[in-house]
């Protein structure tokens, strides 16, 4: 049964100031065994209606956990950025983003919701990459239909929609486990700005059992239209042209600011920089920059001290 969105905005309440190593694992990897494996349905609880910033690696994504977000998403927009230095325009490979996507599961406690752009695979091979995404600690992935052009002025094109339904039914039938959910996406509005083939798409989506649909490029007032028509649990991006973020209340289940961190990070960097290189003196940086003890203590060191002191060997 769907269930219907709040009409008031949840957060989770904040995790502890100071790091509290019962929520990351003391510095060690973390290696979550599939049954209690945070899910994407844990999330979309009826009483929440969640905004995310997107994370850009492993220690933005802490950063995120810590700040007391329900959930994690990394896409490839800051994957491209952050791990490579490039543009999102298609360059990267199935690896690149399963190993960045799995550096992030590994860090934090919360469900991490990845991008699989379009697949990667015709339909017969897609189970390789659902596997790879499962195997990385995933809790979720978006299969998208934008077919060439995003993130530029290019011709913009969409995967036709027979493709995309075959990829979907075999992404959905290669799961292991169950609750790992596949969004489907399409970019009709975004990149098109067609209205009714988003409609037509995310109704087909819909009818192969997809739950999750992601309308990209769609303002509140639409989304409230279009889930009348196609009831579903919805996932959007946010939009610039949405100065309130309580405007998504009752509209979509999920938003995703993707660029967020990635750009908070940027423009915190340049400043501290700036004053780096024009002042010699050290109170006018240590004022932009976290305290080296609460910066270490997040990662575990001292945890993996504590754990060096209890397992050496002692003689007499």
């Amino acid at each position: 049964m769907l269930r219907s969105v709040p009409e008031r905005c949840w957060t989770r309440p904040a995790l502890p100031t100071s790091p509290d190593r019962s929520y990351r694992g003391g510095g060690i990897p973390l290696m979550t065994s599939p049954g209690s494996m945070p899910s994407l349905a844990d999330v979309l609880d009826p009483s929440r209606c969640v905004i995310l910033p997107g994370a850009y690696d492993a220690l933005s994504a802490m950063l995120v956990q810590e700040a007391g977000f329900p959930a994690v998403y990394v896409g490839s927009y800051a994957t491209a950025a952050s791990g490579y230095g490039l543009p999102d325009v298609g360059a990267l490979t199935l690896t690149d983003l399963v190993s960045h996507a799995g550096a992030v599961a590994g860090a934090v406690r919360l469900p991490v919701i990845a991008d699989a752009e379009g697949g990667f695979f015709e339909p017969a091979n897609i189970w390789r990459m659902v596997r790879a995404f499962e195997d990385a600690g995933v809790a979720a992935i978006h299969i998208e239909d934008h077919a060439g052009g995003k993130h530029t002025n290019l011709p913009q094109k969409l995967i036709p929609l027979d493709l995309m339904l075959q990829r979907l039914r075999a992404a959905l039938e290669a799961r292991r486990r169950p609750d790992f959910a596949i969004i489907a996406r399409t970019d009709a509005i975004w990149a098109t700005q067609d209205l009714d083939e988003a409609r037509h798409r995310l109704k087909a989506f819909s009818e192969i059992g997809i739950d999750y649909l992601f309308a990209n490029g769609a303002h509140p007032d639409v989304l409230r239209q279009v889930r009348r028509e196609v009831p579903g649990h919805y996932i959007t991006i946010n939009l610039p042209t949405v100065r309130d973020r309580n405007e998504w209340n009752g509209a979509a289940d999920l938003v995703i600011d993707y660029g967020f961190c990635l750009q908070a990070a940027t423009k915190a960097l340049q400043t501290a920089l700036k004053r780096f290189r024009t002042t010699s003196q050290a109170d006018q940086t240590d004022a932009l920059i976290e305290h080296a003890d609460r910066f270490e203590d997040r990662l575990g060191y001292r945890a993996f001290t504590d754990r060096a002191v209890a397992y050496s060997a002692t003689s007499n």
